[in-house]
């Protein structure tokens, strides 16, 4: 259920939350919780209203630190990384495309139990156009969420794959880097302080030395780097990646990595001596994103190269002071190898398409008949040439995770507590594997809270030009017969 108006909200939340002169302050946080948080989050990304989406997405950004929620940056967890501080873990980087709030909260129930703060919810430049979702909702999302299960701590949400395309930046140069940067402003604004730049797609290998191989990732990463350095709010310093080698090509070496960051570095200085450099690096290891299909929809083995890992990650923690290497595209491996990560010194994997398809194998039959006969017909075109349906249907599936993300919503109690139990379960496995149970403490001793005073106009505005881009999600999904 919505707020459907601005005075229905405000009589709801008087006497819990209030708000006087641009801030916002919680009187009774135990009511936050519950109908109230729930209400708020539907406003925040269902409205046909801009001004009641973004209103939603300010209050509960504003309301969480009041709770112990403190959007943040990890990168001086990572510094301590770098210097091995202490014993080994990788921060699982977790992607959620569909079920969002369902999904988070099921992330913050694992945490809870396990007492783990070394974990990042994040959200790639590509997913935020296919599963219509906006910075500034995936952060409010993803904030609601933690209210709602009492998470307290740092909140780390990262901009994943934050990406340059190749031919673009070919024809237009400085148009394609204006591109990023907006939505890196948009990103920061909103309250990603982590950010993926991945200019790894304008590695050229036709080219005859690693270092002209390398010149445009490197170039382009330092620019942007010192663009995200611009943007930062007052006592933070946002967490940036580098990326060497594109997820599904050539795996990466030590050579590519050295040269990376030394030129990387050294275009960085002559910007801003004072300027600080990346945290980590993700390497190519041998796996693709999402996995490759096989004719009956099953996945194929892949066989990755954690000696890639291992070796770049010591030479980027003892070499660069770096937190490791990160690996990419890693939730459809087997479970049984998750625990090499922390052995290997991997300081990062993400995480995403295995639970895509966990929620597509619990939705019913006719629900998910209604969605593949809705991909079949809008995606025809990108079918090729020997592909079965099933492989079809599992490389594009993730595409209706916009158009049909409000029928997944409003799935019914049951059902969505099921699909929540069943990735809740799955989180709980790699949470352990990844050895980040009990970091908490760990996190909010290296992790400072940072006093941040979002902007309403900024969210409304945000809002407004989300309403540019895409056809809004309004009322035809409201007869859903599957809703509660």
């Amino acid at each position: 259920m919505l707020f459907q108006t601005m005075s229905q909200l405000g009589d709801t939340i008087k006497g819990i939350i209030e708000i006087s002169n641009g801030s916002v302050k919680v009187m009774d946080p135990g009511h936050v919780r519950g109908p109230l948080i729930d209400r708020l989050v539907r406003t925040a990304v269902f409205h046909d209203k801009d001004e009641m989406r973004g209103t939603s997405r300010w209050i509960i950004k504003m309301a969480a630190p009041h709770l112990g929620i403190h959007l943040n940056s990890i990168q001086s967890l990572y510094e301590a990384k770098g210097k091995k501080a202490f014993d080994p873990f990788t921060v699982p980087a977790i992607n959620i495309r569909g079920m969002s709030y369902d999904t988070a909260r099921a992330i913050f129930r694992v945490a809870n139990r396990n007492k783990a703060g070394a974990f990042i919810l994040e959200i790639a430049k590509s997913e935020m156009g296919y599963t219509n979702q906006s910075p500034s909702e995936y952060v409010a999302v993803v904030t609601a969420a933690a209210i709602q299960e009492g998470f307290q701590g740092p909140l780390f949400i990262q901009g994943d794959h934050i990406q340059l395309d190749a031919k673009k930046f070919t024809a237009d140069r400085n148009n394609e880097i204006e591109g990023i940067k907006q939505l890196i402003k948009e990103a920061v604004t909103a309250g990603f302080y982590n950010i993926d730049i991945d200019s790894s797609t304008l590695v050229d290998l036709d080219r005859p030395n690693v270092i002209e191989q390398q010149r445009d990732n490197f170039e382009v990463a330092a620019d942007l780097t010192a663009y995200i350095r611009s943007l930062e709010p007052a006592g933070m310093t946002i967490s940036v990646g580098g990326e060497i080698g594109e997820v599904g090509g050539k795996n990466s070496t030590v050579e590519e990595f050295k040269v990376f960051i030394d030129q990387y570095n050294l275009s960085l200085e002559q910007k801003d001596k004072e300027l600080k450099g990346i945290s980590k690096i993700s390497v190519q290891t041998g796996t693709s994103h999402g996995g490759v299909p096989l004719p009956d929809g099953t996945v194929a083995e892949v066989k990755l190269d954690f000696d890639v890992l291992r070796e770049i990650s010591k030479v980027a923690q003892e070499s660069y002071g770096l937190s490791g290497a990160v690996q990419h595209g890693a939730s459809t491996l087997p479970a049984e190898v998750f625990d090499r990560f922390p052995l290997t010194g991997t300081a990062e994997v993400h995480l995403a398409t295995e639970f895509q398809n966990m929620i597509y194998n619990l939705l019913p039959g006719t629900l998910k008949e209604e969605i593949y006969t809705y991909l079949r017909e809008t995606f025809k075109g990108e079918m090729k040439s020997g592909q079965t349906d099933e492989q079809f249907i599992y490389k594009t599936r993730k595409k209706a995770l916009g158009p049909f993300k409000r029928l997944l919503w409003d799935l019914p109690e049951e059902m969505r507590q099921k699909i929540g139990s069943s990735l809740e379960e799955k989180f709980d496995y790699l949470f352990k594997k990844l050895n980040v149970v009990q970091t908490r403490a760990l996190v909010e001793k290296t992790v400072k809270p940072v006093e941040i005073s979002f902007s309403l106009r900024d969210d409304i505005a945000a809002a407004e030009a989300e309403s540019k881009r895409v056809a809004h999600p309004k009322t035809e999904l409201e007869n859903n017969p599957l809703a509660d």
